[in-house]
């Protein structure tokens, strides 16, 4: 049999400028990282063709866990093709030694210049001062759009919102710039408004995990206007559930379940699982939470069919939907239920199926883990939980805020 191109792999190197070569040197980088400075780094542009070709279908594990920390999602969904069961279950990266004191000084060091460089960096990273702001703009600018706010996504699921509420929000500037000093046609114009869209969608959640509720607000309104303009269901249809979770956080809880049957009603919904299960998932917490208990059993029911109707990959932004946040979903329906046994399990559920490299959501996890525990009266399993967190690199005042509760009612119990 012919050997079957991994087009999901070249896709994803296409939306990260990655050639065959920078991948691999990539790839190498973060051999090093995970495994250490004596793991071989032999991966070549050679390796990369290989694995575009088809020839190699499920590569060296080290080399799968590399490209999982890479991309941000789980090998199948980079196009690679397990073996069997068996292989399908990669092993978590071995720890790395404690740093040595002066070591350990200097990685500190390192990353307090990053978080006070990360926004310009995401800036240039993101080529915003390159988008044009005059001649006439084709669908592949478009395009290079699409991939620009696709990068930005995978750094909030890397690390949370922090600086790229400041990145995104000049990115938008830029673009509604160009809308109104560039020419274009009817179909760029539709498409430009979709991208605006989306990237005021991930600016309204990377506001809303930096704490900052009204710029939220604003925002995830704005992305319904462009979504409108677009004439895009499905981005409507994203808008109206963003709006449905903005109202639940501010305490109006009939009105998010109204704003998500909203979103639910639009037929592109059906038509894509990975949005239904969200809505359904989103949905249930909303009914738990004005009690009607019937209503989010069928709606958690509902989501999880709905994801496994799934076929093929979501989404850039939809990327974080996986069986592990689908459980973390169900587990927030069920602490609203006071069911906090079995939001206790679906969370350690979510905690074992979560991929490596999304480590916000893991940190995520481990707080809400540790806040059921504290529910119970499990002082010493939520210490425990909360010993194991590692929040290095993160940029979360959500997550930060709820850990530093937990950590004070441990500490006056």
């Amino acid at each position: 049999m012919d050997p079957v191109p991994n087009r999901q792999l070249a896709e994803l190197m296409r939306e990260l400028d990655f050639t065959q070569a920078t991948l691999a040197e990539a790839v190498n980088e973060a051999l090093a990282e995970l495994f250490g400075p004596d793991c071989p780094r032999r991966c070549s542009d050679r390796t990369v063709r290989y694995w575009l070709s088809g020839t190699v279908r499920w590569p060296w594990v080290q080399y799968l866990l590399a490209l999982e920390h890479l991309f941000g999602r789980p090998a199948p969904a980079i196009g690679f093709v397990p073996r069997g069961k068996a292989s399908a279950n990669l092993p978590p990266p071995p720890r790395r030694p404690p740093l040595a004191p002066k070591e350990a000084e200097v990685q500190v060091l390192r990353r307090q210049f990053m978080t006070a460089s990360t926004t310009a960096t995401l800036a240039l990273a993101l080529g915003i001062d390159e988008t044009p702001h005059r001649g006439r703009l084709s669908m592949s600018d478009v395009e290079r759009v699409r991939r620009q706010t696709a990068r930005l996504d995978a750094h909030f699921f890397a690390i949370g919102g922090g600086p790229l509420l400041a990145a995104a929000t000049a990115f938008i500037d830029r673009l509604t710039t160009a809308l109104d000093t560039c020419r274009y046609g009817d179909r760029v114009e539709q498409a430009l408004h979709s991208a605006i869209c989306s990237l005021y969608a991930s600016a309204g959640w990377a506001a809303h995990d930096s704490g900052n509720t009204a710029t939220a607000a604003r925002l995830h309104a704005a992305s319904l206007h462009s979504a409108l303009q677009a004439a895009d269901p499905s981005a409507v249809a994203r808008a109206w559930s963003n709006l449905a979770l903005q109202a639940r956080i501010e305490g109006r809880h009939r009105e998010a379940v109204r704003l998500t049957r909203t979103a639910l009603d639009h037929r592109q919904v059906q038509k894509d699982p990975h949005l239904a299960a969200l809505l359904h998932s989103r949905l249930a917490i909303g009914q738990a939470t004005t009690a009607d208990r019937t209503g989010a059993a069928r709606s958690l029911l509902a989501a999880e069919r709905a994801y496994d109707r799934a076929t093929s990959p979501p989404p850039s932004w939809l990327a974080f939907l996986n069986e592990a946040e689908v459980s973390g979903l169900a587990a927030i329906a069920h602490t609203a239920l006071g069911h906090y046994a079995q939001a206790e399990a679906s969370t350690v559920q979510a905690l074992h199926l979560l991929p490596g490299p999304m480590r916000r959501q893991r940190a995520l996890y481990r707080v809400q883990l540790a806040e059921l525990q504290l529910a119970q009266h499990h002082h010493e399993q939520a210490a425990a939980t909360l010993a194991a967190l590692d929040t290095a690199s993160l940029d979360s005042r959500r997550i930060t805020t709820r850990l530093t509760a937990v950590q004070h009612a441990l500490a006056t119990t």
